[in-house]
């Protein structure tokens, strides 16, 4: 990171340049750590400069120009998510940077750190890459500006976008720039997307062009379909977007990680904390929430309407081996710091631990249905066994007192386990007298356009889930999070919510807003007010003042929400729930 550690090494030059929008933390948590630990691996020489100062070129060029290309990320998050509230309002906390000290990175920070490294370096490869581009590779609707933007590719001027988690897209492009290849000639690799002036071939999926789908919203939502269908490694297709007298070209999504190729990642040589130089700041606030949880896998198939997870991850689990994951908690146990506790084993959801069909390998995911919702698909396979003996296995390693689950269990996937010594288990073992789960409202009609199972199977869940810690004499409790002001969602839907926390005497310290972030078909619905995939229309709480309102009637009980609450109620035409009967929600 330092002209000091290079002179330290001896080195001259460094191969490649990473520029990330997050501090710098040698964590596999950290998608710029991987990337480099992997191109150090390949022996190539990595120089990292991270939330460099954007206002002019010299914090980009202290380590000097790289031999083959720069590589650059906003960081873990969209850049606009880091800075902004879902009420469009400044953070008070960066939570990957220094000291948690906010403004460290620019808004759309992918295409400010690329078109400063164009300024210093004109003709130098430049690849883009991230959850920052990975959600924008394609005309996107932005909620920040309220506008679609173009492909990220084009504002950047980025030579190549790399697509989902990048590491096979990243070996490649390595080789090849270090073989003499030009950056021109990197068209066909999977996982990728590059802009072009010739006319595409016939054999791709043309979608409406940025000018179409920047102007009309039917054709935006029918770019999106199509897009959203494609995103398969075994099916999906090469796509093309006409910008202007360019056109986007998405090579089809990488191939799955094999577990042995998973666990070759998750087993590079990482320090596990952040670059000395943040020490005055006392760390990094992120790396604190890492440090003792283990990524298990990737991938998720719940495919919530309100997660951009199908255009990242992909639907298609991809576990590592017991043995790797071992080894990573071996190497906890043996921290200074480290207090006989792994808080999380999981991934994006930590009950699924293998493809939810044995077809999913062979042809892909179903391009026309969902394999939870509306209802349980009859070939998902409902297996608890892997993630119970993994489990088994860490609990029994010397030094190692509790493991947790905390990254978010799919209770549906719970509910439908037929042998009862699983949530038997989960409930002695891995649950920290709270379990996290995401029913996310009560509305049928609202669950249905989030691609949420139905309330009812929520509470079976939940009446299982107590009888359960009954029987062993423990005092646990669900903690649901629930979404305000989701596409779909009325006043009188957010009403229902509120009378459900009303009676289960609940009261929500967190709610999430919902935030219209690029890359998840919620984000569709929103800026359209169509369902894409059905083409019905779909109802949007728009306004700043409705949103308000639907916040405030889950935490009703807040006294600085009274006004909020009453007003929503009155309009609403539900005055019956202002009094002082036992059911009224304010006085």
């Amino acid at each position: 990171m330092t002209r000091e550690e290079m002179n330290k090494y001896n080195w001259h030059y460094v191969d490649f340049l990473v520029i990330t929008g997050d501090a710098y933390v040698d964590h596999p948590s950290f998608g710029a750590a991987i990337i480099s630990r992997l191109l150090e691996k390949m022996g190539f020489k990595v120089g990292i400069i991270a939330q460099p100062d954007w206002h002019d070129t010299k914090d980009f060029t202290r380590l000097g120009k790289p031999r083959y290309a720069c590589l650059v990320t906003a960081g873990n998050l969209d850049s606009m998510v880091s800075n902004y509230t879902g009420n469009k309002n400044h953070r008070k906390k960066d939570m990957y940077s220094p000291g948690g000290i906010p403004g460290k990175r620019p808004d759309r920070a992918a295409i400010v750190y690329c078109n400063r490294i164009r300024e210093a370096w004109p003709g130098i490869p430049l690849v883009i890459g991230g959850i920052e581009a990975s959600l924008r590779r394609l005309a996107h609707y932005d909620y920040w500006d309220n506008r679609v933007r173009r492909s990220i590719l084009i504002d950047s001027r980025a030579d190549i976008l790399v697509y989902g988690m990048g590491e096979k897209q990243m070996e490649e492009i390595a080789l090849r720039l270090s073989k003499g290849e030009d950056i021109g000639q990197l068209t066909n690799i999977l996982g990728t997307v590059y802009a072009v002036r010739e006319k595409p071939r016939e054999d791709v999926i043309r979608l409406p062009g940025y000018d179409e789908v920047s102007n009309d919203k039917r054709k935006y939502a029918d770019a999106f379909r199509l897009a959203y269908s494609e995103q398969d490694p075994y099916r999906g297709k090469t796509l093309v977007q006409p910008h202007g007298l360019q056109y986007v070209v998405q090579n089809p999504p990488a191939k799955p990680l094999t577990t042995e190729e998973i666990d070759s990642v998750y087993e590079l040589p990482f320090i596990r904390k952040s670059h000395p130089v943040y020490t005055k700041y006392k760390g990094i606030p992120a790396e604190d929430e890492v440090k003792f949880s283990i990524t298990a896998q990737r991938g998720c198939f719940g495919g919530c309407a309100f997660c951009a997870l199908n255009f990242h991850q992909g639907c298609i689990i991809q576990p590592r081996s017991h043995e790797s994951i071992l080894k990573e908690a071996r190497l906890l146990t043996e921290m200074p710091d480290f207090k006989g506790i792994i808080h999380d084993v999981g991934g994006p959801t930590a009950n699924f631990r293998m493809p939810a069909c044995r077809s999913q390998l062979k042809r892909g995911a179903c391009a026309d249905k969902h394999c939870l919702v509306p209802d349980k698909c009859k070939n998902v396979i409902i297996d608890h066994s892997d993630l119970i003996e993994l489990l088994r296995k860490l609990r029994s390693l010397p030094r190692v007192k509790k493991v947790f689950l905390r990254s978010g269990l799919r209770y549906d996937y719970l509910l439908y386990e037929k042998n009862p010594e699983v949530l038997n288990e989960i409930c002695n073992y891995h649950v920290s007298g709270q379990l996290k789960v995401a029913p996310e409202h009560v509305s049928s009609r609202v669950l249905k356009i989030m691609r949420k199972p139905g309330h009812d199977i929520y509470k079976r869940f939940k009446e299982k889930f107590s009888e359960t810690n009954r029987r062993f004499g423990k005092q646990q409790y669900l903690v649901p999070y629930f979404i305000a002001s989701h596409p779909g969602c009325t006043l009188k839907d957010a009403i229902q919510l509120a009378e459900y926390i009303r009676d289960m005497g609940y009261n929500p310290e967190q709610v999430q807003d919902f935030t219209p972030t690029p890359g998840s078909l919620s984000t569709c619905m929103y800026y359209t007010g169509i369902d894409p995939l059905t083409g019905q229309k779909v109802y949007v709480p728009r306004s700043p003042k409705e949103r308000k309102m639907q916040r405030a009637l889950i935490q009703y009980r807040n006294p600085k929400n009274r006004g909020l609450v009453k007003e929503a109620l009155k309009r609403a035409g539900r005055e019956d729930l202002i009094g002082n009967g036992p059911k009224c929600l304010v006085r």
